[in-house]
């Protein structure tokens, strides 16, 4: 298989069930499990916005010039809480009203232990196995990504935003009671969520304390000890067994590769 990587497709089936496409070509990673495979960076990467060529890739996968003029690409993608579609200043109108002006979800996940979260209400639970959670739970609904991402902000000051990556990958991790969490961080934070809800209109913020935990279980065979992560601009060439697969990363006998992290790049997969 002969192509531009992009992140794995991941189905909440259990365990949750992995594809790979490249280059036009679909591949179920769960029956890579096992199987030793070759990958390789042809040294080339092409921006998955205009196609062009380029060195570097910017925000998984962007060239620079799109990197600087696309809103997919702006701080407030990472920092939702600083969205400024409200002040005019929105570099593509369009792309906000699909992608921000639209229904969001504040969650809690366990991918390490406790974290909050936001994403648009159909990436659910996609988003959890994105990030190698074994637990979800949705704890509010608003009307945009700007309200997620001040409830969002306000939650932080409580509980972790950030998954830690190696943590994840060394095993399935404790059990958490999210429920009993959502009640705590919500009493915690009880001020400051309610001067946002009062801040914008009536209905736009909801609490969803009906909402029930999800878990999952991934398919790993066997979880590394020491947790190292291949670099495929220094090593061009990946070899070895794969041992699992956990968020969007491959566990191999040896090293971890983040799929995701190589949006773009021109690769040659051999298994």
């Amino acid at each position: 298989m002969r192509g531009q990587l992009s992140k794995m497709r991941c189905h909440p089936s259990d365990p949750v069930e992995y594809s790979l496409d490249v280059g036009g070509e679909t591949i179920s990673v769960n029956a890579l499990i096992g199987r030793k495979i070759r990958l390789e960076f042809e040294q080339k990467i092409v921006c998955q916005h205009c196609g062009r060529t380029t060195k570097k890739s910017f925000s998984q996968g962007y060239c620079y010039p799109c990197f600087q003029s696309l809103a997919a690409c702006d701080l407030c993608i990472m920092s939702p809480d600083r969205c400024h579609f409200h002040l005019g200043t929105c570099r593509d109108e369009d792309f906000a009203s699909t992608f921000c002006m639209q229904p969001h979800r504040v969650y809690l996940a366990n991918s390490t232990g406790l974290k909050v979260g936001i994403t648009r209400a159909e990436n659910l639970p996609m988003r959890w196995l994105d990030q190698g959670a074994t637990q979800g739970l949705v704890i509010m609904t608003t009307a945009t990504r700007r309200q997620s991402g001040l409830i969002e902000a306000a939650l932080k000051v409580h509980v972790s935003d950030r998954t830690q990556w190696q943590r994840m990958l060394k095993g399935p991790g404790d059990v958490i009671d999210l429920e009993a969490e959502r009640d705590r961080l919500l009493a915690e934070a009880s001020d400051a969520i309610t001067e946002i809800i009062n801040a914008h209109p009536s209905g736009d913020i909801q609490l969803t304390s009906t909402a029930e935990p999800q878990a999952f279980r991934y398919p790993v065979e066997i979880y590394p000890e020491k947790v190292k992560s291949h670099n495929l601009e220094k090593l061009p060439v990946l070899e070895g067994i794969i041992h699992g697969i956990k968020g969007q990363y491959l566990i191999l006998d040896h090293t971890v590769i983040n799929i995701r992290k190589y949006t773009s790049y021109q690769i040659n997969l051999t298994y």
